[in-house]
């Protein structure tokens, strides 16, 4: 890190030069960027084949495409009956007209009388839409269906546009926040707890490294979309978790800096001595988080993969602009950005040496509070179920909102929201209708015209396949169908949703082992402790349980999504989200744990004592982890303002776990174990040691009082 940085600062222009020219051009294919992400959901099995095949014959339906629904109610009192029906289809076909391409099923195309109530009273239709290139989505159909069907409704009519699709944007429209508009949210409020830390004009730096990053992390995510696909959910990962990352190892640098300078340090020296120790740390942060994020490569998920390539930048990027920019900017225009201050780091922060003492006084008692909170919130953990949020959750207020309950309240399920697409062979399909119908849970079941030598049975069940009434359908039609003549395939979102579980959270162990396999040998590298390694480790694990079990209690059960957002408990998580949250969470958290310790181990190393290393380092660190977990938070909350809900339920999982990390983890778990641990936090074994060609670690008797250093303590430099 000495030599990296001793070539920087004599090449200061060169690298000026070179980052400004990667942000221009950053800047300039940002559009086209984001243009090319995929919205393309793959996932292993036999639903998704089948789905596939439905989209390239019917060019319509399948899980990625659910159907548009139409609802149409006539005014109490009216007279309904043959001529009242007619009239439904008529206007159900003009709006299904507005999207060419579109295949209508309503009671008129299948003669199915399930399509209406009392007699035509409460009428739906569903309409197939077509998709955009590539799987991409096409305009919203709501929006041209809707404006027909307010125009030829005739007088006194109800008329309404819904369906998942619509449900899941938020709006019918889809509006919500754009992600320029988190980007600039979340900086803000970076600023605010930045100028609190730094009290000097510096606080621009830290935000000035995010403009670098997010631009040129970008540009590398174009550059990849070229050789595979990449899902769109990562522009709002670049921006806003880009947005935190790049703050927090700013913030680290920088502030090692000022403490260098106010120790007696010329400013280059004071530069090179910040990038040994806090830089030192910042590539050991980072490297873990892009492997985190990696692991996502290993699951057999076509879209996390595409995901985990893309999100790898992310660090790996944050990581070049905090060791090659940061301190050209620090060696030049530091002293004087920084000349104005409020605070200075001539000693650590009283507050959280307090706190440090006060921890250590009581380690035992801190100790076995820390766990009972961890324990509380990990519980809540085993009642998690995997699904699509229900439609109840989605987009209150919205007029699909209300075209679904103006449905339920007339007797017809929500379930059909999300139908169960059976293909087969020609001649088939009606036969097959036939039998579903005798299925339990199963509301109605028709074909539709054959295309290609083709069959298509749309399955109306009564449950949403998120609940254990619809899983129980969609398992019973598929064990029903597994096996008949002329069946080719069963599709659909509670398929596919069976489909993603059993594929990829069959491989989440493993996943979860290797991850933790080379984090352990990255941090026990890092810190020269087998000991401290392992409960990094263990603790990451500990924050991601916390995280899962607050997301479980605010959106699965409801404690605190209708009061922040409006919206009711959505009685199952999506599928994904758990699995992003633990490659991100798994890094992220690890940062602050790097951060901390790293400096209780040169803290260690300089005194020789356990306890005044812990009174030391989180006297340095406390302030800075509290306001880096502070950023995270303040962008994921930004994250949470998008309309999708399933964006919220992430935003949700990474805010809660990154402050919980920060105040319960890193503030009281951490500094206890420690104290409690003693002289065996510094333990690595000979061979580890020869292993990972470091300078072995034997715990060595303490000093008698706090700061007062033995004979055979070690000394030297982190």
């Amino acid at each position: 890190m000495i030599r990296l940085t001793g070539i920087v600062l004599r090449h200061k222009l060169l690298v000026v030069l070179a980052w400004l020219v990667i942000v221009v051009a950053g800047l300039a294919t940002i559009s086209s960027a984001t243009g090319a992400l995929s919205y393309n959901f793959s996932i292993p099995g036999q639903s998704f084949k089948t789905d596939s095949t439905i989209q390239r014959l019917y060019h319509n339906g399948g899980f990625q495409n659910p159907p548009v629904v139409l609802t149409a109610t006539v005014p109490p009192g009216t007279a309904a009956g043959p001529a009242t029906l007619a009239e439904v289809a008529r206007l159900f076909a003009a709006a299904a007209r507005a999207v060419p391409g579109s295949r209508l099923a309503d009671q008129a195309t299948t003669g199915d009388t399930h399509f209406s109530r009392a007699g035509g009273m409460a009428s739906f239709a569903l309409v197939f839409t077509p998709t955009g290139p590539d799987g991409s989505p096409a305009p919203d159909p709501a929006v041209p269906m809707g404006r027909v069907l307010s125009v030829l409704a005739p007088s006194g009519w109800q008329t309404g546009v819904t369906g998942q699709a619509q449900l899941e944007s938020g709006t019918s429209s889809g509006k919500g926040t754009s992600t320029l508009t988190e980007i600039l949210l979340g900086g803000l409020g970076a600023l605010l707890v930045l100028a609190f830390v730094f009290a000097s004009f510096i606080a621009l730096l830290p935000l000035l490294m995010a403009a670098v990053a997010i631009p040129t992390t970008f540009l590398l995510v174009y550059a990849l979309t070229r050789f595979t696909s990449v899902n769109f959910i990562v522009q709002y990962l670049i921006a806003l978790i880009g947005l935190g990352v790049a703050i927090d190892y700013s913030l680290l640098v920088v502030t090692r800096w000022r403490e260098e300078r106010a120790g007696g340090l010329d400013n280059e020296a004071a530069v090179s001595a910040a990038m040994a120790s806090a830089g030192r740390a910042v590539v050991f942060s980072g490297t873990t988080v892009a492997i985190s994020l990696l692991a996502l490569v290993a699951l057999p998920v076509a879209f996390l993969r595409g995901i985990g390539l893309a999100a790898f930048f992310i660090p790996l990027t944050t990581v070049a602009v905090a060791i090659t920019l940061l301190p050209v900017l620090l060696a030049t225009i530091g002293p004087k950005v920084d000349h104005l201050r409020l605070r200075h780091e001539v000693h650590a922060s009283r507050p959280w040496t307090w706190w440090a003492r006060l921890v250590l006084r009581h380690r035992t008692a801190a100790l076995i509070g820390g766990l009972l909170v961890v324990t509380a919130l990990v519980i809540p953990l085993f009642s998690l179920h995997l699904g699509e949020p229900s439609s109840k959750a989605l987009a209150q207020g919205s007029p699909a909102q209300v075209a679904l309950a103006r449905l339920e309240s007339s007797g017809i399920p929500s379930g059909i929201l999300t139908p169960i697409d059976v293909l087969t062979t020609a001649g088939r399909a009606d036969a097959v209708a036939g039998q579903v119908r005798q299925i339990p849970g199963v509301y109605a079941a028709f074909a539709s015209p054959p295309v290609a030598g083709t069959g298509l049975v749309e399955i109306l069940p009564i449950g949403e396949p998120s609940s254990a009434a619809g899983a129980a359908t969609v398992d019973a039609v598929r064990h029903a169908l597994t096996g008949q003549p002329g069946v080719i395939g069963v599709g659909g979102q509670g398929a596919s949703d069976a489909d993603f579980i059993n594929a990829v959270y069959g491989s989440f162990p493993l996943m979860l082992t290797l991850i933790a396999l080379v984090t352990l040998v990255l941090l026990t590298r890092a810190f020269r402790s087998l000991v401290l390694a392992a409960k990094a480790v263990i603790f990451n694990l500990a924050s991601l349980g916390m995280a899962y079990g607050v997301m479980v209690l605010v959106w699965q059960q409801g404690y605190g999504s209708n009061a922040l957002w409006g919206i009711p408990a959505t009685g199952s998580i999506t599928v994904y989200v758990p699995l992003l949250a633990f490659a991100f969470l798994f890094g992220l958290s690890m940062d602050y744990e790097v951060f901390i310790l790293s400096r209780i181990r040169e803290e260690y190393d300089a005194t020789g004592s356990t306890d005044e290393a812990v009174v030391r380092g989180i006297g340095r660190t406390g302030r800075l982890v509290t306001s880096a977990a502070l950023i995270l938070f303040l962008a994921f909350l930004a994250l949470s303002s998008t309309p999708e809900t399933a964006v919220k339920i992430l935003a949700t999982a990474l805010g809660a776990g990154i402050l919980l990390d920060a105040v319960v983890i890193r503030s009281l778990l951490v500094p206890s174990l420690i104290g409690v641990l003693g002289r065996w936090n510094w333990w690595l074994p000979a061979w580890a040691a020869r292993i990972l060609r470091v300078s072995p670690s034997a715990p060595v008797p303490e000093p008698a009082l706090p700061g007062h250093q033995t004979a055979t303590a070690r000394t030297g430099v982190s």
